[in-house]
């Protein structure tokens, strides 16, 4: 069963400013090698690793014992016994070490692979340029010279992929794009990527994980599945992840109220971004009924007001 996203919304609009290459200095890459790395990625994160084939890539979570998640990940295998797991850079370390914690008896070593890996945004035509063909979200192409492609969610009309090569091979080739506008291709294509303000704060269908093809409920075990499956199966789910708009500067972390009771925060700012036409554009996780009618406020009952984009994907519903 699927329910739609909101009807009252407007649309994220598209922006020609999306198209070409852009570094990507804010996220970094964990290297996990060894024999053992599938399976040891296979017990710790929200997606199934076992069953990644060449050609795909997978979008997981690491979660606490409790279900909340402490990263979010673009993962890929770049050859057998070597997986590659893209985050946002100010957690790197720290998730790094804790997932050490647990690699125990396992053949995997984990290691900062940021200053070894290239990693650009590439957006809009650019992306078929370079693949030879659209590119699916979460599929995954080598392009030679040790370089590998994979496929994001798009943002409105505009084809988006990660670049990923060794330091040192050429970057791609296209017209040069801001990191602010990447960023905002982030926040349109409603996929948050977990940043240090709001580690600990969601279970992944606060974020839409699931949706957009985050979890995997299938696989064998991981820390907090038992917490994730709960709020799937049991009809529990009371927060969601909306694009919303305002005039006024957001910070990841804000709280947002709605006017039905400004007096208690109905969600939190988990990204966000400069918009192309003004104002910014940013992911809230938010109780699902401030969607359904009042108005949205940032930091405060009666603070800058905050509009709602459509979602550029449907959610699923509990079961």
């Amino acid at each position: 069963m699927i329910i739609q996203a909101m009807s009252q919304s407007t649309a994220v609009p598209a922006s020609d400013a999306l198209e070409g290459v852009a570094l990507l200095s804010h996220l970094g890459v964990i290297r996990v090698v060894g024999d053992d790395a599938v399976k040891f990625l296979q017990g710790q994160l929200t997606n199934d690793f076992a069953l990644l084939k060449p050609d795909q890539a997978r979008l997981a979570a690491f979660l606490s014992a409790k279900g909340r998640m402490q990263a979010s990940f673009v993962g890929l295998i770049r050859v057998p016994g070597e997986v590659l797991l893209v985050c946002s850079r100010d957690i790197l370390e720290p998730v790094r070490k804790r997932l050490s914690m647990f690699v125990m008896r396992a053949k995997a070593q984990l290691t900062d692979a940021t200053a070894e890996i290239a990693l650009y945004g590439i957006a809009g035509q650019t992306v078929a340029a370079l693949a030879g063909a659209e590119m699916p979200a979460w599929s995954r192409q080598d392009i030679g010279d040790g370089a590998q492609l994979v496929g994001l969610p798009p943002a409105g009309a505009q084809a988006r992929a990660l670049w990923l090569a060794p330091v040192g091979e050429a970057p791609p080739a296209g017209p040069s794009m801001s990191a602010e506008t990447w960023r905002w291709g982030e926040v349109a294509s409603g996929v948050a990527t977990l940043t240090a303000p709001v580690v600990d704060a969601f279970v992944p269908q606060m974020l839409n994980y699931e949706s957009v093809g985050g979890v995997n409920f299938k696989k064998g075990c991981y820390p907090g599945q038992e917490i994730v499956a709960r709020s799937q199966f049991r009809g529990t789910l009371k927060r969601r992840a909306y694009i919303v708009h305002g005039d006024a500067a957001l910070n990841v972390g804000t709280e947002v109220f709605h006017s039905d009771d400004p007096s208690q925060p109905t969600g939190t700012v988990v990204q966000v971004a400069a918009a192309p036409g003004g104002g910014f554009d940013a992911i809230v996780s938010m109780q699902i009924a401030s969607t359904e009618g009042g108005s949205l406020h940032a930091g405060s009952g009666d603070g800058p007001l905050l509009s709602l984009r459509a979602l550029p994907y449907r959610l699923l519903d509990d079961i």
